[in-house]
């Protein structure tokens, strides 16, 4: 065991297996949905993305069990998780040609200056909602050996089964020896339609009982799972005092957490920036530079700090070193189109080591 306090295995046939609703993003770019004429089609899944992510940037073997419809729609999004060489464990539904069942549609413009992105869903009839404990055989899934399982928030909101699904492979991963991570990702307007927050924080608190390393802010942390802010103000959105100050309540609730990160980010208009990243690990808080972004497509930031962090555990990299690359890598991923890494790994490395003149120390 490191200085992470994590008992990570050395080796097996997947780096991390991800579960998690694919989605499908329809992007008219600057112009609103309400004026919009024509899209671009990004895929995406907050859980799909991070191991997206850490197979096309950082090189990992990984998977993703999820739901998938046979239309034409899913054979689109099929065909974007194998270009990004994620191993897909797939549940199948057949489309009845009219209701569904659906591959769920994000909407998201992407704003510009002092006008903000707008996100809303259609998830109606969701396939990725119906998925059950049972629905995959983890033994399989797990064969030949696992070093780490992902899951988050927003697949936890999408009905009464998805929670049970996770904690059926989040047990299934532990006792194969896997870390398990999972990001809180608060959706309020997720949660309004799945019970409210009582449900929200109910749900969130028996999940988060199976999980070695949350990714989530303290919003999340005070919504998701019902923990007290400590009074103190924060300065900045980049302040981690708040973030930092949660951690014995964290500790106390879930004395299993070893690991809780987040990025902190202070929008002064939808295309600039300010960035870090913080990361409470084993007991210690260590925390990224700043540096100021123009972003291009906000959408998968999070996502991308997440999987550049866990590659930075899953590769043996100090907890300082981790943190930095998941702090590059979230960087980077808001400055191109889409939800998924468009980076390379030298990228990542020559940023995450302050190779930028925009870098304040």
């Amino acid at each position: 065991m490191s200085s992470h306090g994590l008992n990570i295995p050395s080796g097996g046939k997947l780096d991390l297996v991800s579960l998690g609703a694919l989605v499908h993003r329809l992007d008219p770019g600057i112009i609103p949905f309400r004026k919009a004429s024509q899209c671009h089609i990004h895929v995406s899944g907050g859980e799909f993305n991070v191991a997206a992510n850490l197979s096309d940037c950082f090189r990992l073997k990984t998977g993703v069990a999820t739901a998938m419809v046979d239309y034409p729609i899913g054979d689109l999004i099929a065909e974007r998780v194998r270009a990004m060489g994620v191993t897909p464990f797939y549940k199948h539904f057949e489309h009845d040609g009219v209701t569904g069942p659906n591959m769920a549609t994000v909407f998201s413009d992407q704003g510009k200056g002092v006008r903000a992105p707008v996100v809303f869903y259609n998830r109606c009839n969701e396939a990725a909602a119906q998925l059950k404990k049972g629905d995959f055989n983890w033994q399989e899934i797990f064969a030949g050996g696992v070093r780490w399982f992902h899951s988050g928030g927003i697949f936890a909101a999408l009905s009464a089964t998805t929670p049970e699904v996770i904690i059926e492979g989040m047990q299934a991963a532990k006792a194969q020896g896997a870390i398990v991570s999972f990001d809180l990702n608060f959706r309020a307007k997720l949660w309004q339609i799945s019970g409210g927050l009582d449900k929200a924080q109910d749900t969130m608190n028996r999940i988060v009982a199976n999980v070695d390393v949350i990714v989530g802010n303290e919003e999340d942390l005070q919504k998701g799972l019902g923990l007290k802010g400590p009074n103190v103000e924060a300065k900045s959105k980049l302040d981690s005092t708040v973030f930092f100050g949660m951690m014995e309540e964290v500790a106390k609730k879930h004395p299993q957490i070893k690991v809780v990160a987040t990025t902190l980010r202070e929008v002064h208009s939808t295309n600039n920036h300010d960035w870090c990243a913080c990361a409470w690990i084993n007991g210690q808080t260590h925390t990224a530079p700043e540096c100021k972004l123009e972003v291009h497509d906000r959408v998968g930031g999070g996502d991308g700090f997440a999987s550049g962090f866990i590659y930075g555990l899953l590769s043996g990299a100090a907890p300082e070193e981790a943190l930095k690359l998941g702090w590059a890598h979230g960087a980077l991923l808001t400055t191109f189109p889409g939800d998924t890494t468009m980076a390379t790994l030298e990228q990542v490395q020559a940023f995450a080591k302050g190779g930028s003149a925009r870098i304040q120390r």
